[in-house]
């Protein structure tokens, strides 16, 4: 039901905030209790939206040998999944200190309700964007026990790096959506302006990547890492077209795994090369 290296898309950001609040590498504690947050709160994310979704994935052909329509799991499992996940998240997050842990309601609220806004808006794919856009800043809270603004550019960043990926691959879905009248970007303004939107919302993200960079006086190192995501991103963009979808899950999955991954490893490379002895 739940794929664990899902989990790898926003982690790798997570862990970024977490360096760039220890100014180099955090207590191993600490790190040990962020991916256990990232990982429970993705989890419970996840299996609820299955939860959710349940009738709309039994009918939608492309979703449709999903756990739950497939007869894999049942309601019950995943209702006792999801509390159990919510639950960790809690518990890991009260480990961390007294913030993370007063506001971690406020995070399940997001990472859950996200579900539903399908429902009433199109723009569903920014949500979803700033419930993983969360993690940066939740782990620079983790690390400090307080929000310094300038973590909230790459939290914008991730926000729309992911809406901007959610909606190209919502462009899967685009006749199912019109039929059940379900909102989306591409149900709204057709395939070819949500790749257009997809491709300004990546721009976006690149460019508060940059000024994340210089509002750290991070170095030459990370500069070439937002250099390699473009480079990534712009690969991303070539898979597909407003005429050939066929290569969106090796678009949507595989690279914008590597993309958190890649920026991270020139993140922590450049905090590690300068940080004090």
């Amino acid at each position: 039901m739940i794929k664990w290296e899902h989990s790898v898309f926003a982690l790798p950001f997570a862990l970024c905030g977490a360096m760039l609040a220890a100014g180099g590498i955090p207590a191993a504690a600490q790190i040990g209790w962020i991916v256990l947050c990232m990982v429970s709160a993705r989890s419970a994310a996840m299996a609820f939206n299955r939860l959710a979704d349940a009738q709309i994935d039994g009918a939608n052909p492309r979703t449709a040998a999903r756990a739950i329509p497939a007869g894999e799991v049942s309601i019950r499992f995943v209702s006792v999944f999801v509390t159990a996940s919510c639950a960790v998240f809690v518990l890991s997050a009260a480990q961390l200190n007294r913030l993370t842990f007063l506001l971690s309601p406020v995070v399940l609220a997001v990472v859950l309700l996200y579900s539903y806004t399908k429902r009433f808006t199109r723009w569903s794919h920014l949500v979803l964007g700033f419930a993983l856009g969360m993690a940066p800043s939740a782990a620079w809270i983790a690390v400090r026990g307080s929000l310094d603004p300038r973590i909230l550019v790459l939290t914008a960043a991730v926000t729309f790096w992911v809406g901007g990926f959610d909606v190209l691959y919502a462009c899967q879905d685009i006749d199912f959506d019109r039929r059940y009248d379900l909102n989306s970007v591409p149900q709204a303004y057709g395939i070819r302006n949500s790749l257009l939107l997809s491709r300004v919302l990546h721009v976006l993200m690149l460019a508060l990547l940059v000024i994340l960079v210089v509002l750290f006086g991070l170095g030459k190192i990370a500069m070439v890492g937002v250099l390699v995501v473009a480079l990534l991103l712009a690969y991303e963009h070539s898979l597909v077209s407003a005429g050939n979808l066929n290569k969106l899950n090796a678009a949507f999955f595989t690279m914008n795994g590597v993309i958190s991954v890649v920026f991270f490893a020139f993140v922590a490379a450049d905090l590690l090369l300068h940080a004090k002895p």
